[in-house]
């Protein structure tokens, strides 16, 4: 018995790794440096999952998106690696306050809650290519728009463009105690959705990790999971 729980202890894990509804985030030793850089020490040899459809499940040629994670004793991190075909940028974009409704303009985002029994109520981070950012207190039975983007997680983003491949790298690190009031530890879950908008009206691109079935992306119905590992 012994032997044949260990021969399938690396299937348990090639099928964690692999389920379509569930992102692992590796542990870290320590905290580090953003620098939207999916070749750096902290994240080349992380595997993430892939966001490539529309709202309905429909596939979005040429915007396959990887989202690759990590967390450490403190902070929650998470990779965006954004392929395009055009580019749509706020004027004027500001990396040292809140941009609100950053949303009209292209942006990567994580739905991120770790309370599994009220699941309407969770925290919305956005970063732009431009380095631009956003974090938001959504709970959809209680619609307040200021308390909304006027709470304050704390996080950090970096991100970066690289034009010639037409390809733009963003970059989170959020703390952990303002999602989750658990202390971080392996085999800690939270519920979570990914999300990108790209592009210039009308051609917009909407893409996501999990698609909702809707023209919204606030359907926490349509979550899966974040997974810590180490």
């Amino acid at each position: 018995m012994k032997r044949l729980f260990m021969l399938l202890l690396p299937v348990w894990g090639l099928s964690a790794a692999t389920r379509p509804d569930v992102l692992l985030s590796f542990r870290a030793s320590e905290d580090f440096e953003l620098t939207a850089d999916p070749a750096a020490a902290a994240w080349k040899k992380i595997k993430g999952v892939f966001a490539g459809r529309g709202p309905q499940g429909e596939p979005v040629a040429g915007h396959r998106t990887e989202i690759r994670s990590r967390w450490t004793a403190k902070n929650l991190y998470f990779l965006f690696i954004c392929p395009y075909e055009q580019l749509f940028l706020k004027a004027n974009p500001s990396t040292t306050s809140e941009t609100n409704f950053l949303w009209k303009w292209d942006a990567a985002e994580v739905f991120v809650g770790a309370d599994f029994e009220h699941i309407r109520h969770y925290r919305e981070f956005q970063v732009s290519p431009q380095g631009e950012w956003v974090d938001l207190d959504i709970d959809l039975d209680h619609s307040d728009p200021a308390r909304r983007w006027l709470w304050n997680s704390g996080f950090q983003v970096k991100a970066r463009i690289v034009r010639d491949a037409k390809i733009w790298y963003g970059e989170m690190k959020i703390p952990i105690a303002s999602i989750d009031s658990r202390p971080p530890g392996p085999g800690n879950e939270m519920r979570i959705n990914l999300y990108r908008i790209q592009g210039p009206p009308p051609e917009r691109k909407f893409i996501a990790w999990r698609p909702t079935g809707s023209a919204s992306y606030h359907v926490p119905e349509a979550f899966g999971k974040l997974r810590f590992v180490e």
